[in-house]
């Protein structure tokens, strides 16, 4: 094949364009991560008594890995939330009680990967703990995952409460064995929460707060943690007993990405 010749110009151009190339790449690799705004808070830093065991930074949770975005075990909240939370823990504590954290704020990222998971309807792996009576194709008819999440807007919270003084809990590994999440208690994966008659991400409906068929200890540990954060301004979200929102909301419109993770909060927090 003959080559044709090339000019001068051309040359420079091309050489011009390979450096703009490359360091617009550089530029893209080096690019910051999302960072908080300043009212968003570290909880401990706001109250260091409050339990955390953030299940999406571990395998134990309904997808079976550590989820998307999560840097470290670490609850974030905005600063009227954290503060709320503070207050019903005060009255907790008082009554021999603590409140455990189970997910804070949780970044669209995270969202993301919950939703890849559950658009593959082949990978069960969790389901005989979180989902043993529920079809995964049904996951987003039925409204247990999707694409937003009012998590990732800072003020809302998962959580339980704890009797004092708290047994620790074992962590869960890969095989161990997995037990319905509607299991009685002490059949469940072992955790130090009281009894709610579910566990904690339980896709079933005996996880909504006020069903019928809880009834005795366990409707009054889920009346306990919801009279409780009700009272300072939370609102409960009524198909999760776990799930509360405190209200107003300080971004009510705006689904953050910013990675779980100290480095996400300014000095100053």
């Amino acid at each position: 094949m003959n080559r044709l010749p090339v000019s001068p110009r051309a040359l420079a151009v091309s050489a011009a364009a390979l450096v703009t190339m490359t360091a617009g790449a550089s530029t893209a690799q080096a690019a910051p991560e999302p960072h908080a705004p300043d009212d968003f808070v570290a909880l401990g830093e706001v109250d260091p008594t409050i339990i955390q065991e953030i299940r999406y930074f571990t395998r134990h949770n309904f997808v079976g890995e550590r989820i998307d975005g999560y840097r470290q075990p670490l609850c974030i909240l905005t600063r009227p939330a954290a503060e709320a939370l503070g207050r019903a823990q005060s009255r907790l504590r008082a009554q021999g009680y603590s409140l455990k954290v189970y997910d804070c704020y949780r970044p669209q990222r995270a969202v993301d990967h919950f939703v890849r998971w559950a658009k593959d309807v082949e990978d069960t792996a969790m389901k005989e703990e979180f989902y043993p009576n529920l079809d995964k194709s049904r996951l987003f008819p039925d409204g247990y995952i999707a694409e937003r999440s009012g998590h990732s807007r800072g003020s809302t919270v998962d959580l339980t409460v704890v009797e004092l003084p708290a047994t620790p809990d074992r962590p869960w590994v890969p095989g161990d064995g997995l037990e319905p999440c509607f299991a009685p208690q002490d059949e469940r994966f072992p955790d130090n929460s009281l009894d709610m008659g579910t566990g904690y991400d339980c896709f079933d409906t005996l996880s909504h707060t006020l069903d019928p068929r809880v009834q005795g200890e366990q409707r009054a540990n889920r009346m306990l943690l919801k009279n409780t954060l009700e009272d300072l301004g939370f609102v409960n979200y009524a198909d999760e007993w776990w799930h509360y929102t405190y209200k107003p909301e300080l971004y009510p419109d705006t689904y953050f990405d910013f990675p779980v993770s100290r480095s996400s909060l300014t000095p100053a927090h």
